[in-house]
């Protein structure tokens, strides 16, 4: 009975050890864990930097558009409206024959309005009176091409079928040069945000460590200047239409986190 009382407290014993070993043996590791972690910085304590930085591009555009129309007027709505339809159908042919494709030309507007003409006053009231004297039909043609050379010829072709108001001619970058343009100017940017943050901070002896926060601005593009020539139907040479490049714009605003050299 005695033998089996002090074995048992042998084994006691013996657990006891090994268990306040385990114990101590845990809490070195988690010690040395905490002490080999990373210490973080306040926010109230970072230290930053706030830099703008900016890329430019002049890109030669992709796109040219053309904007005119055909504006016909008559006694009544129908015969207005007939007329400027005989007249476009004329007009389209005629684009479709340089080489313009249907899916390159839309319709961009089309109204009917009543045209008015004050008449002489009335002798006893002196009230004038509006006449209706007709109406008028516009109708107005948009065509978007990559065949930036033909810009003055479609303008002629147009005037010469019957075209009588051309609104506007513009050059454009399509979407997807547009999107890869701007992709690459986002990354000189950046780099130029960071070059002239380093820059201010070198001489205080402080170095970027990390980046806070980036804004990205709007895509800037700068439409080129057009110069038209004289426009003629008797023009025996199509109209020149120059253009120039296109200078296209981003900037960027980046936080950076600064520290000791």
């Amino acid at each position: 009975m005695i033998r089996q009382k002090k074995t048992m407290l042998v084994t006691l014993a013996a657990i006891l050890i090994v268990s306040t070993a385990v114990f101590v043996s845990l809490e070195m590791s988690q010690k040395e864990a905490y002490g080999q972690q990373v210490p973080v910085i306040p926010a109230s304590r970072e230290r930053t930097i706030y830099a703008t930085g900016s890329a430019t591009a002049s890109v030669l555009p992709d796109l040219v558009t053309v904007q005119f129309g055909v504006d016909t007027e008559a006694k009544t709505a129908q015969d207005a409206i007939n007329s400027n339809s005989q007249m476009m159908n004329t007009v389209v042919s005629a684009i479709e024959n340089i080489g313009i494709t249907k899916d390159e030309i839309s319709t961009a507007g089309f109204s009917i309005y009543p045209v008015y003409q004050d008449s002489v006053p009335d002798p006893n009231t002196g009230i004038h009176k509006s006449v209706l004297t007709g109406y008028q039909t516009s109708n107005t043609l948009y065509v978007k091409t990559t065949k930036l050379s033909m810009a003055g010829n479609i303008v002629d072709t147009a005037v010469g079928a019957g075209a009588n108001r051309v609104d506007n001619i513009s050059f454009l970058l399509s979407p997807e040069k547009e999107q890869s343009i701007q992709d690459d100017l986002l990354s000189k940017a950046v780099l130029n945000a960071k070059s002239r943050a380093e820059t201010a901070i070198d001489p205080l002896g402080q170095k970027i460590i990390g980046v806070k926060m980036v804004t990205l601005s709007d895509f800037n593009s700068q439409p080129p200047p057009i110069y038209p020539g004289v426009m003629s139907t008797m023009a025996e040479k199509s109209t020149p239409i120059f253009t120039s490049n296109q200078q296209v714009t981003t900037t960027v605003s980046v936080i950076f986190l600064i520290g000791d050299q």
